[in-house]
């Protein structure tokens, strides 16, 4: 069973907790998550939107590649800002109601940004760009809180001397933490499984 960190295991210590306190809880009081239970990922926290950075020209047919696909798909009156993160390009989508677009958990969101670069990179052999497409920075966010987790991670297994399985995540996800431990003397990263449930494994290095 993979590891639930969305705050889980914290709350079913506290159950427990309480029934050692005062016996049984009392009647409608919230209950720690049981085996078998569907723990549904938290939304990342809203933050400030990022300010853009200037267009390269090079960038400028994946844009119009993009408006295509987001006018084929019935998303009009959106703003893309270009925006240049650490992690890489960014065209960040903004409008009223993205919730199509990005679909649940991301999903949606990841397969038009694999189509696209797919796209952008057709007969490319040399000097090949990739662009992350984002929706009111939910991907940003996403990659903050992936960040924190890894580090979370990192203590844990140094902690525990003992691998620690996270949740299946998507590709684009998984390389986050991947890259995010990639210079740890004291953990290596592995993915597991089948998609749609591979999941990354987080290994303490052997001396």
């Amino acid at each position: 069973m993979s590891d639930d960190f969305s705050g889980g295991d914290a709350a079913s210590r506290r159950a427990h907790g309480q029934r050692r306190r005062g016996g049984r809880p009392p009647a409608g009081a919230p209950r720690g998550p049981r085996e078998g239970d569907v723990v549904r990922r938290p939304l990342p926290p809203r933050r400030e939107p990022a300010a853009a950075s200037v267009e390269p020209e090079a960038a400028k047919p994946a844009r119009a590649l993009l408006e295509e696909i987001l006018t084929r798909m019935g998303l009009r009156d959106v703003e893309i800002v270009f925006i240049a993160r650490s992690e890489g390009e960014y065209f960040e989508v903004r409008g009223p109601d993205l919730a199509n677009l990005i679909g649940r958990h991301g999903n949606t969101l990841e397969a038009v940004n694999l189509i696209f670069n797919n796209i952008v990179n057709v007969g490319v052999r040399n000097n090949r760009r990739y662009y992350t497409i984002d929706a009111e920075g939910y991907r940003a966010r996403r990659a903050d809180q992936l960040k924190t987790l890894a580090l979370a991670t990192l203590e844990r297994v140094v902690r525990e001397n003992r691998p620690i399985e996270l949740e299946p995540m998507l590709p684009s996800e998984r390389k986050i933490v991947h890259l995010a431990l990639a210079e740890s003397p004291f953990v290596r990263t592995e993915s597991e499984g089948v998609e749609p449930e591979r999941r990354l494994v987080v290994f303490p290095k052997s001396d």
